[in-house]
């Protein structure tokens, strides 16, 4: 092909390109005021026409297109992507509570897939997978610089088949090995009990289609006997999900009417307020499913982590808010801003970035979180997770422009060494009991001051331990030393 040939060729593969963009309607708000760079598109043309006709090898035009698109990802916040048809299918399943793999929500550092939070009872959970795991092997091949899809399709498979994950764990000297077997992951996103003294406990592990018709059922339950004194909300490690949920379950503990939570972005279709409703009429609940009435006043907490993002941080904002429940444990991840979902085919689309939330008073989350009424340590011994959050994160969106700096966590609030992990809701879940305490009126303890001088000494004589172990000293060496010199007849052994 002649450079005139190339020139024809760019400025058709521009026009291609601009015709793609207004028939998508994706920024045909922002033409209005920006017109479409067509020497750019040219530009782009140009190189997609050299690198077709002169590449050393042959390049499938779908491959160079998807390639394109993904580079124009590249410098966007870390929660804008292109999803080929694998991972729109993925995202499809995740939303709707079913797909296969591990059962973990992971993200990056050090260009590195890292643990934001592991599903409950899925594969991963139960082996042991931890909030805050850095993933530096996957079957023995190592994740340095490895695209974060490309990771989540090595993760994912059919079931039955093994993984092996190599783990890089804080407070761990040595990298932990997990050998998995994939499951196909249906996620429960709502469970709970009632505990002692009539106190109802509820987690919520994704927000899904499901998640608030499955809560109300489950609070009905509950009130088959008599109302609970006191209600637990258990946010922690919830990464997230639709927002269509979040504002259900909000609605589920705050009067119809109230603001929930409002968005604004560049274009006015992002400049939105959500307002409570009724959760029996629009959410599929079964007509003989009524949301009980003391759940609008009974005393509640929630609790939340550094593993609470989004959806999470959307309930917990507007429920603090409003003062209708007191929010308990450690600052959250602080990712407060807004994806859409736009299809470019029947199979592939993008995940776009087009707007931050606002809680009812007009914070913002995003990088600084939900800060906690009361911090609590993960443990009775300090802290568990420690992970990287939104504001950690390359290319993070920015805050409130006048929203205060969230306090740094301080490095000895962590246990150090090996971390023996906790169910959520069990017997020897230290939050929890924390919450029970805030429900009762009495003391809420951040941790147990005992347990934190006794982790903190194991951890110090486990450091000396290892150290001595790695010094030699001159009672190390043997009294008798046989030494030898080189010559050229050989190595001769002095006497």
């Amino acid at each position: 092909m002649g450079i005139r040939n190339k020139k024809s060729f760019g400025w058709i593969m521009a026009g291609f390109l601009a015709g793609v963009l207004v028939s998508l309607g994706i920024t045909a708000a922002a033409q209005k005021a920006e017109p479409l760079p067509l020497k750019a598109l040219q530009q782009f043309a140009n190189v997609y026409g050299a690198i077709k006709s002169s590449y050393v090898e042959p390049v499938a035009d779908q491959q160079l297109i998807d390639d394109a698109i993904r580079g124009l990802f590249t410098d966007l916040d870390p929660h804008s992507l292109y999803l080929d048809e694998e991972g729109y299918k993925q995202m499809q399943d995740i939303t709707r509570g079913g797909f296969g793999g591990l059962g973990i929500e992971i993200g990056t550092q050090d260009n590195m897939p890292k643990v934001i939070a592991p599903i409950e009872d899925t594969p991963a959970a139960r082996a042991g997978i931890l909030t805050g795991d850095l993933i530096t092997h996957i079957d023995g091949q190592p994740t340095k610089d490895l695209p974060l899809n490309e990771a989540v399709k090595k993760m994912r498979g059919d079931p039955g088949t093994p993984i092996d994950l190599t783990i890089q764990r804080v407070g761990s000297a040595k990298p932990l090995k997990f050998h998995i077997v994939r499951e196909i992951i249906k996620t429960q996103s709502v469970r709970g009990e009632m505990l002692a003294h009539d106190i109802a406990y509820v987690r919520i592990s994704q927000f899904q289609e499901r998640t608030t018709a499955d809560l109300i059922k489950l609070l009905a339950g509950f009130a088959k006997k008599q109302p609970p004194k006191g209600l637990i909300l258990d946010l922690r490690n919830d990464p997230g999900g639709l927002l269509n949920a979040a504002i259900g379950v909000t609605s589920v503990f705050i009067e119809p009417g109230k603001l929930v939570v409002s968005t604004k972005g560049r274009i006015p279709s992002s400049n939105e307020e959500f307002y409570a409703r009724s959760p029996n009429r629009d959410h599929g609940v079964e007509t003989n499913t009524a949301l009980p009435p003391w759940t609008r006043t009974v005393p509640m907490v929630v609790l939340v982590n550094i593993g609470s993002a989004s959806a999470s941080e959307i309930v917990a904002g507007a429920l603090q808010d409003y003062k209708r429940a007191k929010i308990i444990g450690n600052r959250t991840f602080g990712k407060g801003s807004v994806q859409s979902l736009l299809q470019l085919s029947e199979d592939t689309g993008i995940k776009l970035t087009t707007a931050r939330y606002y809680t009812p008073s007009g914070r913002s989350i995003q990088n600084t979180g939900v800060m906690p009424d009361y911090p609590v340590d993960d443990s009775a011994a300090g802290n568990l997770f420690r992970m990287q959050r939104e504001v950690d994160l390359q290319h993070h969106l920015g805050g409130q422009a006048d929203a205060a700096p969230a306090e740094a966590d301080a490095d000895d609030d962590f246990v150090q060494g090996e971390i023996k992990m906790f169910k959520f809701g069990g017997d020897d879940d230290w939050q929890l009991r924390q919450a029970i305490n805030a429900l009762q009126g009495r003391p809420i303890l951040k941790s147990d001051p005992a347990l934190v001088r006794q982790a903190r000494a194991e951890a110090a004589a486990g450091q000396s331990a290892e150290a001595e172990k790695k010094t030699l000293n001159k009672g190390d060496y043997p009294e008798s030393v046989d030494r030898y010199r080189i010559t050229p007849e050989g190595m001769i052994k002095v006497q």
